[in-house]
Order: structure tokens, then sequence, then C-alpha cells
């Protein structure tokens, strides 16, 4: 059984020069799932600002670096019995700007709201979501969604466990109990685990139909956790080169962000990112430019980030190139097959370093009042649109939804579906209309 293999037979015509690969970065690039991307929020609440990320350019961004591990690892490690297994660069962009397809409006903060909303329903998690996207609601086949290659389909599956088996009963979502006179959800025990949704199950049995039973079954294995959600313990190869270049987005150019937009001022990012914190990317910085290292290093690294205009910009570009050229890659010689055998790590150093700075956005930027507020408020529309519609579907859902209710869909699962897709403008608009006492208009498209 191939790799390459599709769900749905497929043909290329004879005139098209694509590959395997190539064909399903095109489907990613022109589904309408990619082009919501531009209105969904990454961190920071769209129309605040036209300079930060939203998951569109995330995404672009995540794509660019997992390339450039790939490079990397092919310069570093000619030798090395993963290289032959390295996904080709139009596979490994596919993967990246499909990483976050299935993150709903509102970022995590949706995300906790769907969760809630699906609590008796099989549950919502945004990596989940983009399995079953690819796979099921994307429209390039008849029935099988985009209709990719089954490798892409294992690099986009961060989590190969089924929600039922990561979810764990002690921790089930549920509203906050502090509140007298209005109702919202608690917010820490309605994250979902990390997974991908039931709904896929078969889905996921024919994308590891290649793999020995032997190695299925490690390859699914669980750490089960004490009142926490239980953790998938594996990813692919595909997915975890991927997975390198999330985090380096994420905590270098989402730090980015922060710094642009004056949301970390000089002395948080002394106090997060402190000198010790950055002894790999320092003595990178000597040996690279010793001609900009005569006084303390830790010194012109503050005062290149809290600078204006290309000198920030250089040291963003020196820390994605410091990570990527220490990433390595690891063995785990209870797997066979190399799909899932090798992983894309990093080295002790720059892992640090790159936690150090995941951590500063999370603490100084995630974790600040502006952006829960922001976050509390979407979660709180998200819960309201979805039980209006829930209320009476038949009624209130749009007319394009209402074949899937009435072939005998699962009607949760259906308006779930439905809501992850919007942007945030979109979800905005539906509240609108649904709860705003102004004058409504039948044209006004929920």
């Amino acid at each position: 059984m191939s790799w390459y293999a599709r769900q749905e037979s497929w043909q290329a015509q004879n005139s098209d020069a694509r590959d395997e690969a190539d064909i399903d970065y095109s489907r990613v690039i022109h589904s309408a799932s990619f082009r919501r991307l531009q209105g969904k929020t990454q961190i920071l609440n769209l129309g605040d600002s036209d300079f930060y990320r939203t998951r569109l350019t995330h995404s672009l961004e995540v794509a660019q670096i997992a390339g450039g591990v790939a490079r990397q690892f092919r310069k570093d490690f000619p030798e090395h019995p993963a290289i032959p297994h390295l996904p080709e660069h139009s596979l490994l962009q596919a993967i990246g700007n499909t990483h976050d397809l299935g993150h709903p409006p509102f970022g995590h903060g949706g995300e906790v709201a769907l969760n809630y909303c699906m609590r008796e329903a099989g549950g919502f998690e945004g990596n989940g979501q983009t399995l079953r996207i690819l796979s099921r609601l994307e429209q390039f086949s008849a029935g099988a969604g985009a209709n990719l290659m089954r490798r892409t389909l294992l690099g986009v599956m961060k989590y190969p466990v089924p929600y039922s088996q990561a979810y764990n009963p002690a921790c089930p979502p549920r509203l906050n109990g502090k509140t007298t006179a209005i109702s919202i959800i608690d917010r820490a025990v309605s994250k979902p685990p990390k997974c991908y949704l039931d709904t896929e199950r078969d889905v996921v049995q024919w994308v590891l139909e290649p793999l020995s039973s032997a190695d299925r079954e490690k390859f699914t294995a669980l750490r089960t956790q004490s009142g926490k959600h239980h953790k998938s313990v594996h990813k692919s190869f595909d997915c975890s080169i991927m997975d390198v270049a999330d985090d380096i987005a994420f905590g270098v150019h989402d730090l980015e962000d922060a710094l642009a937009l004056r949301l970390v001022d000089e002395a948080a990012f002394r106090t997060l990112v402190p000198e010790e914190s950055c002894a790999s990317f320092l003595s990178y910085l000597k040996q690279k430019y010793p001609q900009e290292s005569e006084n303390n290093v830790y010194e012109r690294l503050i005062a290149m980030l809290f600078s204006e205009g290309g000198e920030r910009k250089r040291c963003i570009g020196r820390m994605v190139g410091h990570l990527i050229t220490h990433c390595e890659i690891e063995t785990h010689e209870e797997l066979e097959d190399p799909m899932i055998r090798y992983r894309a790590g990093m080295q002790e150093g720059p892992k640090a370093f790159l936690g150090a700075l995941k951590e500063a956005v999370y603490r100084a930027v995630i974790q600040s009042a502006g952006v829960q507020q922001l976050e509390f408020k979407g979660q709180k529309m998200v819960v309201s649109v979805f039980e209006a519609l829930a209320s009476e579907p038949e009624l209130l859902l749009p007319t394009d939804q209402l074949p899937r209710v009435q072939r005998g869909e699962d009607v949760p699962r259906v308006i779930c579906d439905y809501i992850a897709s919007m942007t945030d403008g979109a979800l905005l608009k539906a509240y609108e209309r649904l709860f705003s006492p102004r004058m409504g208009s039948i044209f006004d498209q929920l």
C-alpha cells in the first residue's frame, strides 16, 4: 500500500506536469478553508493593526520554515538513513499551509467554546478538525474532501489518538460556577484533549494501513495523566518537521509582533528571557558576527530587538537561522517504518532558548488582560450562536447547510463544522444578526 495513494481513485491528465505532492499543494492553496485563514485570529485581534500575523500569514511562515528545516537536514546529515525519506518541498508546503485549517474563529478561545458546545456530541479540537476538513468537508471529490495523499494526511495528524481515548472523564467541560447573573463556560476545564475526532476513525485507519500492526499499535499509544486529558506519544517524520517550524514561528515571529506593537517592554523581556536562557544564541552571535561582539552580546541583542526598522528584522532573521541550523534528526528505535521512526528535534541549547521565547509570548501577550478579554468575548459569541442555531436548526441554519441535516447527519456536528469554518468577522455578523436589537435585513448573510 502506497503512502501516495488517495481515498478516491483519481488520475492526473497526461498533459499535467505536476507530481502528486504538487497536486496536494495546489488543492490546499485553492481551498476555501485556506482562504478563510486570512480572517482568523493568530494571537492578536484582527483589525487592531495591519502589521501582525493572521492565521494565514502564520501558516505561510510555518511552511517556509519547514522547508528550511528539511533543506538543512539534507545539508547537515547527508548520510543519515532518514534523508531518503524526507518529504519533497511541495509536500511540506502543503502540510505547513494546512496545519491550522481547523482552528475556529477567535483562536484557541473559539476552540474551547466549541468543545464545550460539543461536550455531549463527540467534542471538538482544532487539529482534529483540520483532518476532518481535508478528508470530508472540502469539495474536491465526491466523498473524500480534498482527497489528499495518505502521506499528506499523516503529516497533518499531530495527535494520532481519537477524542474518546484522549478525553479524561475527570475533566468534563462545564459552566463556571462562580457567576450567578450570567452563564459563562469554565475555560480552564473546557479545553479539549489533543487528538483527532472520532468521526474520522475510518480515515485514520486508512491512513495507517501501510504500517505493520506492531508499528500501528505503538504509534497510536497514549500517555495517561491523572486530572488531565491523556496525551499522544508519537507523530510522523513529516509532521514533526512542521511542528518544529510551528514552534519557531510562534516563538520568534509572534514575539516580533509583540515587540513591534510595544506589548512587551524591555524590562519585561529581560525578566522573561534572561541572559542565561539565551546562551546558545549569544554564542552563535559571537561566532557568526565577531565584529558586533566587542561588548556584552546580550545587551547588543536587547538593543537590536528594541530598535526601530531594520535592526529588529535582522535580529529576528538571525534567531530563525540559529534555530533552523540547530535542528536534528531523532530516531525512535521502537518503531520500524521510516515515516514514523524518525523525528525532527532541536539541540538542547537552542531548544531552551526557543522555550524561553515561547513562554515570553504566552505570559506577556496571550495571558495579558487585553487578549484574554477579547478571547472571553469571542467565546461567549461562539457559544451563543451555536446554541441559537441548535435550538431550531431547520429554521435558523443557512440553506446550504440544511441538506446535511436532511440526510440525517448529526445536527450538533453540522453546526460545529459550520461555525468552525467561519472567520472572526463572519461569526461576529452571525451573532449580530441573531442577537443585536438593530433592525436587520433578509440580505444580511449568516
